[in-house]
């Protein structure tokens, strides 16, 4: 034995160290905090169990239309992401009104999302009986920006959108319009150009979805479309757009005047987004917003969006409903001043 080496009184761990039995249990304390903090910085299980089985996809408009065709580059990229496929339903018919009530009505379990275009949400509760108000959803975001243009045939007469308005001027009631509708975002545009021209007297023909209307003008059933920018970039051997009702030129088509350039005040655009019932669970909303999120910043879905010309726009599920809630009002004043509801 050492001087100063200290020994038991009993056999055991030198003099100062904790019995085999304590530290044992000290060290399950440590295993057990060490786990609890690992926990609450963890993302939640639902993402390892949620979606397990397919997701409904439900579309308000027409199969073939600019909605279907950038659900479907979207779905493209889920796929990347989740497990589950889409299964895509079709509630086409009233400018939308008929496949946003479904979206708003279905079962908040996560299994039902849809597609959501804008101003359409937001017209059909206020001039309509649409089953839906602008808070039934739970909004995931925005994915698209789609100035309105001003289209004709390639073989029409008029060359600018002047030739269109001095044609209707010269022959009120004569010209034939294409719209989706109607209270779509087709239909406010529509609304705005005979508030600030009060001789734009047309016949207004509605269509479910824009490829009924695209059909509609090239097989001559109407003279003029007021319709998407994507909804004529697949076309445009066939079709000549007059002009863009957006704030500026749009980089897909930058020889092309806005309204504005042209003399006419209109700026009109048509936004579309995604969104679930209003109740669904906290945790699956957040999952799909991460997820969507994603895909809109990734740079082959950009491009496949560019390819197919759909003007991307991302924007957040929150801050798409603070600005929905703004539109309501302006959108609201603008109905009660054409006329098209009461105060």
């Amino acid at each position: 034995m050492q001087i100063g080496q200290r020994v038991p009184l009993t056999g055991g761990a030198p003099y100062g160290a904790l019995p085999q039995h304590q530290e044992q249990y000290m060290m399950k304390i440590f295993l057990i905090a060490v786990s609890a903090l690992v926990l609450l910085h963890a993302p939640p299980l639902l993402a390892a169990t949620y979606p397990d089985k397919p997701v409904n996809m439900i579309i308000a408009f027409t199969a073939g239309g600019s909605s279907d065709v950038q659900a479907r580059i979207m779905q493209k990229y889920w796929n990347k992401h989740v497990n589950q496929q889409w299964v895509f339903v079709y509630k086409t018919g009233a400018g939308g009104a008929i496949g946003f009530g479904e979206i708003a009505k279905a079962r908040p379990d996560g299994y039902t999302i849809g597609g959501l275009n804008l101003p359409h949400l937001i017209i059909q509760p206020l001039a309509q009986s649409a089953q839906f108000s602008i808070e039934d959803f739970a909004y995931i975001c925005q994915v698209v920006n789609d100035p309105q243009a001003v289209v004709v045939r390639k073989d029409s007469p008029f060359k600018t959108v002047r030739d269109v308005f001095d044609s209707v001027k010269a022959n009120p009631g004569k010209m034939k319009l294409g719209l989706v509708g109607p209270n779509s975002g087709h239909h406010l545009m529509f609304l705005d150009v005979q508030g600030k021209y009060d001789y734009f007297k047309v016949a207004e023909i509605f269509y479910k979805g824009a490829a009924d209307q695209n059909v509609a003008l090239l097989g001559g059933e109407i003279d003029v479309m007021f319709g998407n920018l994507n909804d004529v970039m697949r076309s445009l051997d066939q079709m000549r757009v007059l002009a863009l009702a957006g704030e500026k030129r749009n980089d897909f088509l930058p020889d092309v005047p806005t309204m504005r350039e042209q003399g006419f005040d209109i700026v009109s655009d048509i936004r579309r987004g995604f969104a679930a019932p209003k109740n669904i669970d906290k945790n699956q909303l957040e999952y799909l917003r991460e997820v969507f999120k994603k895909i809109c910043m990734d740079p082959e879905y950009l491009q496949d969006m560019k390819t197919a010309g759909q003007p991307s726009e991302y924007m957040d599920g929150e801050p798409l409903y603070k600005y929905i809630k703004e539109q309501n009002a302006i959108i609201k004043a603008a109905l009660i001043k054409s006329g098209t509801i009461k105060q």
